[in-house]
């Protein structure tokens, strides 16, 4: 049987080809899994093909017997807007049209359980049963009586929400400055507003919902550049730049630079445990891809530190499990439990700006109490296989090799005394995805680009 749900970043199909008749029977095969009259919310973000494929869902699931809701007249809405809405107004499950990060030619489909989290991987596999045996629940034609609904509080309930769980008058006080990048996707309906209502001056990028975003939608040091010069030349006081469906959030700081989400979550992890949740377990949860830092300025905090293999799911179920103060990836996605078991960049935009007002400093500042690693991330194009057998061989290189440490949670990480690097198959892309951090940005260049050419002997072999 194969596979349809991604292994990591969009949890479901992410496909350059993603088809009608691919999603319409994937609509049946999940609300066959959720029975006869369950009530399902369906969003989506705004990248070129959505509307298509939302319409070959909502299809599939009225055909089994589901209640469709489509969040807004359009669909459009940002993940985590999405995922709130079926956690607070009781809904059986969501699915998201959206292939999140990945480029504009990608679409994919995620789908939610009642928590407003991601599916598990069990649940993922019975869906999936269904879907490759075609075993869909058909209902008589006396009860396909269901039409589509439209579900009109996904926006202002998330909004609301948002604002709600900071200091809004602490944040008004400061009179801050802010830019806002959405990528020309669904956080333009969102973040801007968040940022009104807790008294930000809001300065505005791309943030006008199309099917063709201005630049790549992952935001990143490069995708950002026309960002950080905006905000160098007005005298801004940060700004943040969104993913397609606006789970994350990567900040820039009033002098333009561009700082991973590993070290925004290092830092906003620190302030959740000393300010907002202090009876909480001082536990933090993050993938392999963050930094070292993390644990270099958490631990001696008195926050355990507990890495996990790649994807936010894999956060957002040990925090529903175990319990903890927050979770993210250095891509930008945050997990802040008391709002949402899952990554949400306008969460994450309220929460540093509160921190920033608390603190009373520059962005800067707060980021120049951070230890110093320079990262570079690039990726070889090659189909999972190769890339597995890429991971392999340099794990037979380094494994066993003094002043090395391995760690095989996810892909293979290599960690020495001035830096580290990560190689792992994407679960989205047909890509090796290479991460490497040092001491110095000239070393990191020379480390990432010898593993570049090895990579690419090892797959050729």
């Amino acid at each position: 049987m194969g596979r349809l749900f991604g292994t990591d970043g969009v949890r479901g199909v992410v496909n350059e080809l993603l088809t009608p008749e691919l999603a319409l029977k994937l609509g049946a095969a999940i609300a066959t899994y959720y029975g006869e009259g369950a009530r399902i919310l369906v969003g989506r973000d705004a990248r070129v093909g959505g509307d298509m494929i939302l319409h070959a869902v909502v299809a599939g699931l009225l055909s089994s017997g589901a209640r469709v809701y489509v969040a807004g007249s359009q669909g459009f809405a940002p993940t985590p807007a999405v995922q709130y809405a079926v956690k607070e107004l009781g809904y059986d499950a969501g699915v998201i049209i959206t292939a999140s990060h990945n480029p504009p030619q990608y679409n994919g489909i995620k789908v939610v359980g009642p928590l407003g989290i991601e599916i598990d991987r069990d649940t993922e596999r019975k869906i999936e049963e269904i879907y490759f045996e075609e075993r869909f629940r058909r209902i008589p034609w006396s009860r396909a009586i269901n039409e589509t609904n439209t579900e009109h509080r996904v926006v202002n309930l998330y909004v609301d929400a948002v604002v709600d769980r900071v200091d809004k008058n602490l944040i008004r006080r400061r009179g801050f400055r802010v830019l806002v990048d959405c990528a020309n996707n669904v956080s333009s309906l969102t973040s801007p507003e968040i940022l009104r209502k807790l008294g930000v001056k809001v300065y505005t990028l791309a943030c006008n919902p199309g099917p063709f975003p201005y630049r790549e939608p992952e935001p990143t040091p490069d995708s950002l550049a026309e960002v950080a010069a905006v905000v160098r030349t007005l005298g801004l006081d940060m700004a943040v730049g969104h993913d397609g469906d606006g789970d994350r959030a990567i900040i820039l700081d009033e002098k333009g630079e561009v700082w991973w989400g590993d070290r925004t979550g290092t830092l906003l992890a620190a302030y959740i445990a000393e300010e907002k949740l202090p009876d909480v377990p001082k536990r933090l949860y993050t993938a392999v891809s963050s930094s070292r830092l993390v644990s270099d300025y958490l631990e001696p905090r008195g926050i355990e530190v507990v890495w996990t293999p790649v994807g936010s799911i894999n956060l957002s179920y040990r925090l529903l499990e175990e319990g903890g103060i927050a979770g993210f990836e250095e891509n930008g996605g945050f997990i802040y439990p008391p709002h949402l078991l899952a990554r949400d960049g306008g969460m994450t935009l309220a929460l540093f700006l509160e921190m920033l007002a608390k603190k009373g400093v520059k962005a800067s500042e707060l980021f120049s109490e951070l230890p110093r690693y320079y990262a570079v991330k690039t990726k070889v194009p090659m189909q999972r296989e190769k890339a597995l057998k890429v991971v392999e061989a340099l794990r037979n290189e380094y494994e066993g090799k003094p002043g090395y440490r391995i760690v095989t949670v996810d892909g293979l990480r290599v960690e020495a005394d001035d830096f580290w690097f990560l190689v792992r198959p994407s679960g989205t892309e047909p890509v090796l995805r290479i991460m490497v951090e040092a001491r110095s940005p000239d070393r990191a260049k020379e480390l990432a680009n010898n593993l570049v050419e090895k990579a690419r002997r090892l797959a050729a072999l």
